[in-house]
């Protein structure tokens, strides 16, 4: 069963969803080069090795810290994969190697992905944007319909509206929204219900 979800003329994301909590583990890849990196190494370990030695993948991004986006971290650690978080969420992983920082690029093959820091579901949640194409990996911050919960320790639900607004809600208006669970959206699907979600506060 092919694990494609999108693709354009620069890159083929892949997805599978896998653990108790139907969380979407991302491969971002560049056709020009092979070269790939994951998002999110949430569970199912043996399945996410297989997606990265088939796919090309060279490290592993994660969009936060919580328990379920990070269960297969050591095992991609151990079969040799760097695993990147920023700063205010390493203290939920037991390891990690790498930082990621606010408003960077990471190249992948000829890909250039960007970083956005948008705190609210955790203190250090990530998202990243494909340069040349329409893509957005939001993890935890936006889904279908609202912002992501920020009833956990560390969540707090004006930060993650202001995150939302400042960070995401500046994108195009077709720029298709990969979220850490469910189904994809897009950012002008999404930003004139901004309001709706500030009154009714979660």
């Amino acid at each position: 069963m092919s694990t494609l979800h999108w693709e354009d003329s620069q890159a083929e994301i892949h997805r599978v969803v896998v653990g108790p909590m139907d969380n979407n583990v991302f491969v971002l890849r560049c056709k020009e080069t092979g070269d790939a990196v994951l998002i999110d190494a949430a569970n199912e370990h043996d399945r996410i090795l297989e997606l990265c030695q088939n796919l090309g993948v060279r490290t592993v991004l994660e969009t936060h810290g919580h328990w379920d986006h990070i269960q297969a971290v050591p095992a991609v650690r151990d079969a040799g994969y760097e695993v990147g978080i920023h700063q205010d969420d390493t203290g939920m992983l037991e390891a990690y190697d790498y930082l990621i920082e606010d408003e960077s690029v990471i190249e992948v093959g000829r890909l250039r992905l960007h970083t956005l820091h948008t705190p609210g579901h955790t203190p250090g949640s990530m998202c990243f944007r494909v340069e040349g194409s329409p893509v957005l990996f939001s993890g935890d911050t936006l889904f279908p319909g609202g912002p992501g919960a920020t009833k956990f320790p560390g969540g707090d639900f004006d930060t993650i509206i202001r995150s939302i607004e400042t960070r995401l809600f500046t994108l195009p208006e077709d720029t298709l929204v990969l979220p850490g669970h469910g189904v994809d959206t897009t950012i002008g699907t999404e930003r004139p219900h901004l309001d709706e979600w500030v009154a009714r506060g979660w």
